[in-house]
C-alpha cells in the first residue's frame, strides 16, 4: 500500500467513524422531539432547553456527517451528466471538483468562520432566551470542525479519483470501498 492509498484509508476512516457515532444524534434527535411534543400537547408543558436540544442535535447532525455523507457517496447531487458518464469522466469530475470548489469552499468556511467563533467562546455565548440553553459558543465550534471534516472527506475523494485516473481503470466510485458494502 503507498503512501496516498494509506492516507486514503485514514481519512475514510476518520470520517466513518465519526459517521457512525453520528448517527446516535439522529435517534437523540427523534427521543428529544417525541419528548417536545408529548410535554406541550399531553401536559400543556413547554421546556425551552429541550426544544433547542432538538435544534443544537439537528445541526451537529448535519455538521459533523458532511464528509461523511461525501466519503459513503451519500450526499445529494445533481448527476444529470454525471451519472451514465464514462468512469474516467466521472473520476476528473471528482479530482477537479474537490480541488477547484469543494476545498476552496471549506478553506473559506474555516477562514471566515473561525473570528465568527472565537467571538463566541470571547463571550461565552449562550442561549438569548432565558431557560435557553447556555452552550452556543460550543455549537458554533461545529463550524471550523465542519470545515476541517468536509475538506478530509475532499481530498480522500480527490485521491480516490487521481488513483483511479493513473491507474486507467475502467471502473470508478466515488464511494469509500467499506461504504460499498452492504
Amino acid at each position: 500500500m503507498g503512501v496516498a492509498e494509506r492516507i486514503l484509508s485514514t481519512i475514510d476512516g476518520i470520517n466513518r467513524s465519526i459517521g457512525e457515532v453520528v448517527k446516535w444524534l439522529v435517534v437523540a434527535t427523534v427521543l428529544a422531539q417525541v419528548a417536545n411534543v408529548v410535554l406541550r400537547y399531553v401536559f400543556s408543558i413547554g421546556i425551552l432547553s429541550l426544544q433547542q436540544s432538538v435544534w443544537y442535535f439537528h445541526a451537529l447532525v448535519f455538521m459533523l456527517a458532511a464528509g461523511y455523507a461525501l466519503t459513503c457517496d451519500a450526499h445529494v447531487r445533481i448527476d444529470v451528466l454525471y451519472r451514465d458518464a464514462p468512469a474516467r469522466r466521472r473520476a476528473w469530475t471528482d479530482l477537479l471538483g474537490s480541488l477547484l470548489l469543494l476545498l476552496p469552499f471549506c478553506a473559506s468556511v474555516l477562514l471566515f468562520g473561525m473570528p465568527y467563533v472565537e467571538h463566541a467562546w470571547g463571550s461565552r455565548e449562550s442561549s438569548a432566551e432565558i431557560g435557553g440553553l447556555p452552550f452556543v459558543f460550543l455549537l458554533k465550534t461545529v463550524i471550523p470542525v465542519f470545515a476541517v471534516l468536509l475538506g478530509l472527506a475532499a481530498v480522500g475523494l480527490a485521491l480516490r479519483a487521481w488513483l483511479a485516473l493513473r491507474s486507467g481503470a475502467d471502473r470508478y466510485t466515488a464511494a469509500a470501498p467499506a461504504a460499498r458494502q452492504p
